[in-house]
């Protein structure tokens, strides 16, 4: 709470960025048209200097940067650059726990989230051997091993291959949905949400083609999927 307070200051100043802020990490996320990056760089420019400011340290060597440019015709990107200093930039970083890369694919993060299991099974399987009752292993599994698959579910499992595991336990695809709908119920609910506004009903034929393939497309059809029948 201390620290949310010091950096309450700390918002965009172009409304083609956004600065997202979860304890000490900070992320600038800009959208860049016409090939203008004046607004993004100015406004990392502009966080490197409220950091000096109010005496907090931006530590160029953690710093990354992902591009992600899906034009035909991609153009060489200048090097961005705090204080002197060249920011690394990758295809892929972690973001609060989830793997985005360059392209938008989840394989990185999947493949990530598979090998955490893996590793978990090993211990399951020994429990198994030792002759613990199902309740226990089930416990076991979802504590340690199904918590681990479905981190961020809502965010990742839509674009990705769905595999349904054979076993007496909640499918992955089961989780999904509920989760999806518990997190489309409580954007409905409030309104200061920022996607309070994409629930709403759209006039006929203002949609776009990739709008059907968006998460909140698939939110929206599964909270409407749960909605009591009128009698």
């Amino acid at each position: 709470k201390t620290l949310t307070g010091l950096t309450h200051d700390c918002t965009a100043k172009f409304s083609s960025n956004h600065i997202i802020k979860f304890a000490d990490d900070t992320t600038v996320v800009g959208l860049i048209s016409n090939n203008d990056e004046t607004h993004y760089r100015e406004e990392v420019a502009q966080l490197a200097k409220w950091c000096g400011a109010n005496n907090l340290s931006l530590n160029v060597g953690k710093t990354k940067e992902v591009v992600m440019d899906f034009r035909r015709n991609s153009v060489d990107h200048p090097p961005l650059t705090i204080d002197s200093s060249t920011v690394e930039r990758v295809s892929s970083t972690k973001f609060l726990g989830v793997h985005i890369t360059e392209d938008l694919t989840w394989t990185t993060n999947v493949t990530s989230l598979n090998k955490k299991g893996q590793q978990r099974l090993h211990f399951l399987r020994r429990l198994k051997r030792a002759s613990l009752p199902p309740p226990i292993l089930t416990t076991f599994y979802r504590g340690t091993i199904e918590s681990v698959l479905t981190s961020c579910i809502t965010v990742w499992y839509r674009n990705c291959t769905a595999k349904i595991i054979g076993a007496p336990l909640p499918s992955i695809l089961d989780i999904f949905l509920a989760r999806c709908s518990s997190k489309a119920s409580s954007i409905v609910k409030d309104p200061t949400h920022p996607s309070h506004n994409l629930f709403q009903l759209l006039p006929s034929g203002t949609g776009v083609s990739k709008l059907a393939l968006s998460d909140f497309s698939t939110a929206v059809r599964v909270f409407n999927s749960n909605l009591p029948v009128p009698l």
